[in-house]
């Protein structure tokens, strides 16, 4: 089949969570399907990305994107007037409407993928093809909970309170408009159908390739933890100053020759000014490469206490055998065993006292770390746990398109 996949985010290389999920659905549907990718790009987007990309697809097509602070404040203006979600509306983009409209005149698919729930608006205006919605998280969800995590005096509080109830009631209907709606698990499947999305959606987990993920043979000079994870996420901003404020200290107190490092895009500077007081600790910003610093962990921490969907970095991180902490958000959706291959603790003390039972003994930490890979290569390579979307193209273009 001919297969157009429209992403908010240029899918390659695979170095967050969005960019992981969709560049192995990708690799999934290149083996079956000739795939015409349209894909936002950024200005740290490079030709070779785009090059390896299309070793991949048919065609690649991409379209700037900026973001700016004046652009938002306008597009908080058009969401207060119209009651849209201001999420949503911030990226809509003429030049993307242009390039599609283009591509709707000269050419015909059988499937319209749109990946994430942003790029659901711009796959409605294709006339034949039938419609998948693949959504990364429950988004409505995501935003209320981290609506409930910010300070009360944070004005990004005020923005998720107003935003979540408007995204709630824009993601159902939208799910209402798609041939075919997929969800990375149950947990999000039962959130979009509270918010009001059809019953008929398929669970398709984020899924890893097992070749691309090697088992990691770490020789940590001393008890290192280590983070990983975009730092200018709102999310992780709160998991990482929850952790530094309520636990890193309790570690320390045990453990004083504990190191911690923060590996991560665009660390905001209130994080970094803490490196720069606490010798311990170190914040790398982004990397090119994170192997010299896995095969230095002693263990990962995951202290998320809000979130939505399912975490890739956990999914890498068991892939390749890295053992770690997290707390019960943000192991949500991922079919861990608790103490068997992974630890779980949402309060600060059981958390720092998890975390020091893998940074001191070695059996429990090697027996975390086999335990994970193993259930990682049964249920999340991709070449198995991407195969229920072949089902979901069958049954849709079978049946008429919706309007």
């Amino acid at each position: 089949m001919r297969v157009l996949l429209l992403t908010q985010v240029l899918p390659y290389p695979p170095d967050s969570g969005p960019k992981i999920k969709t560049y192995h659905v990708i690799k999934y549907l290149a083996q079956r399907h000739r795939v015409t990718l349209v894909a936002f790009v950024r200005d740290t987007d490079k030709p070779e990305y785009i090059a390896h990309l299309k070793t991949l697809c048919e065609r690649v097509i991409t379209v700037p994107i900026q973001r700016a602070a004046s652009r938002d404040l306008v597009f908080l203006g058009k969401s207060l007037l119209s009651g849209q979600p201001w999420m949503m509306l911030r990226d809509e983009r003429p030049e993307m409407r242009a390039a599609l409209a283009e591509l709707a005149a000269t050419s015909q698919f059988d499937i319209v993928h749109a990946d994430q729930l942003n790029m659901g608006q711009y796959a409605l205006p294709f006339p034949s093809g039938r419609k998948v919605l693949d959504l990364h998280n429950a988004l409505w969800v995501l935003y209320k909970r981290m609506s409930e995590a910010q300070a009360f005096t944070n004005p990004m509080k005020y923005l998720l309170m107003r935003d979540w109830p408007l995204l709630k009631r824009y993601e159902a209907e939208m799910c209402r408009r798609f041939d075919a709606v997929t969800a990375v698990s149950e947990e999000d499947k039962a959130a979009l159908i509270e918010a009001g999305a059809p019953s008929a959606m398929t669970v398709i987990p984020i899924a890893v390739d097992l070749d691309s993920q090697p088992y990691i043979e770490r020789q940590p000079k001393g008890p290192h933890i280590i983070h990983i994870g975009t730092m200018y996420w709102p999310a992780n901003i709160n998991a990482i100053n929850w952790f530094l404020d309520a636990i890193y200290p309790l570690i320390k107190a045990r453990l004083p020759e504990v190191r911690c490092t923060l590996i991560g895009a665009r660390p905001p500077e209130s994080i970094i000014e803490r490196a720069k007081a606490d010798p311990s600790l170190t914040v790398t910003g982004y990397v090119d490469d994170p192997l010299p610093y896995l095969q230095d962990a002693s263990m990962m921490i995951v202290p998320l206490k809000a979130g939505g969907g399912m975490r890739v970095k956990i999914l890498n991180a068991l892939a390749q055998g890295i053992p770690m902490v997290t707390t019960t958000v943000g192991c949500e959706g991922i079919a861990v065993t608790p103490d068997k291959d992974i630890l779980i603790a949402d309060e600060p003390a059981a958390f720092a006292e998890a975390s020091l039972r893998l940074l001191t003994d070695a059996d429990l930490n090697q027996r975390i770390s086999q335990n994970g890979r193993d259930m990682v290569m049964q249920r999340y390579d991709y070449r198995e746990a991407v195969k229920p979307l072949d089902d979901v193209y069958a049954e849709i273009v079978a049946k008429p398109a919706k309007g």
